[in-house]
């Protein structure tokens, strides 16, 4: 595949479709969960939402996610999809729990089924559990549509973070996940198991190569240098601002760049709980008898 070809946008965004979007800013874990509502019906998706954790007190409640319902429920909204824009390491999914509340279908990358062999292997999961990306109600590849009310929205493949990486792109928005941030965070680190840092730059340059007013809705913010935290931003402003992957940097310095600094990184606080648990389509794994159970893999990450 040619250069060009991996930067390719194959489809035109209908731009004049603009989406209501809320975002919900958890504080604990950094994370944004959305709301992405029709304008014309009562139709609407979640996605990235998260199930809180006291990892030391092995406790998971679900404020963070009563509040997506509260808000749903409020506007007399239809929840349609439920979805994941890759397996997250640094907070749980409260996918299953929003969909026993408010219906929809669970939806993530097909790289999920690469996510699943690879931490099955680190988890030392047992037969029972599928690799299959069975868990969830849709994956989708790369191109896939899917409705919203009269939306239609499209998916992107970004790998490079994760494989199970996508950007949902409906309308003038564009959801990316962890595969960008801010233009003063840079990108995702691309460390993890499974992930590449040249399938990255890629991928964000492929994000990066739809129209400049497109609205970038990200997953993660951390306030670099003290500022307030913020989850909006455009491709034009990433691609002459972000401190990572502008259009004056090319693959191989931003490849030195995100390796070096990749290095430097601690593991996320809750990756282990997140990976057992976002695997599974936000379900928690059970132990013989039946019971909530998470493991610890000693120097398996």
């Amino acid at each position: 595949m040619s250069d060009g070809q991996k930067h390719t946008i194959p489809f035109t965004p209908d731009m004049a479709l603009k989406p209501l979007v809320k975002g919900f800013f958890d504080e604990a874990t950094n994370t944004i969960s959305y709301v992405v509502e029709d304008p014309s019906s009562k139709a609407c998706a979640i996605i990235d939402s998260v199930m809180d954790i006291d990892y030391a007190a092995g406790r998971i409640s679900s404020e963070s996610a009563d509040e997506l319902i509260a808000y749903v429920e409020s506007k007399g909204l239809k929840t349609e999809w439920i979805l994941e824009t890759h397996v997250h390491a640094d907070h749980l999914s409260g996918a299953p729990y929003l969909q026993q509340k408010l219906g929809g279908k669970l939806g993530i990358g097909a790289g999920i089924i690469a996510v699943q062999d690879t931490f099955g292997k680190v988890f030392n999961e047992g037969t029972e559990f599928q690799r299959d990306g069975s868990q969830f109600d849709q994956l989708f590849q790369d191109g896939d549509t899917l409705k919203i009310g009269q939306m239609t929205a499209r998916i992107l493949s970004t790998p490079g973070h994760t494989p199970a990486c996508i950007t949902i792109v409906v309308g003038n928005a564009a959801f990316v996940g962890d595969t960008l941030f801010m233009p003063d965070g840079g990108s995702a680190r691309a460390d993890f198991p499974g992930g590449d840092a040249r399938e990255l730059f890629h991928s964000i340059r492929r994000v990066l190569s739809l129209p400049k007013e497109m609205r970038l809705f990200i997953c993660h913010d951390y306030g670099p240098n003290g500022r307030d935290i913020k989850w909006e931003t455009t491709v034009g402003a990433e691609r002459e601002h972000n401190i990572h992957v502008n259009d004056t940097i090319d693959e191989e310095t931003f490849v030195e760049v995100r390796e070096a600094r990749d290095a430097t990184l601690a593991m996320p606080k809750l990756i282990i709980p997140s990976l057992q648990v976002n695997m599974r389509a936000g379900h928690v794994p059970k132990d013989e008898n039946g019971n909530p159970t998470l493991k610890v893999p000693i120097n398996g990450l």
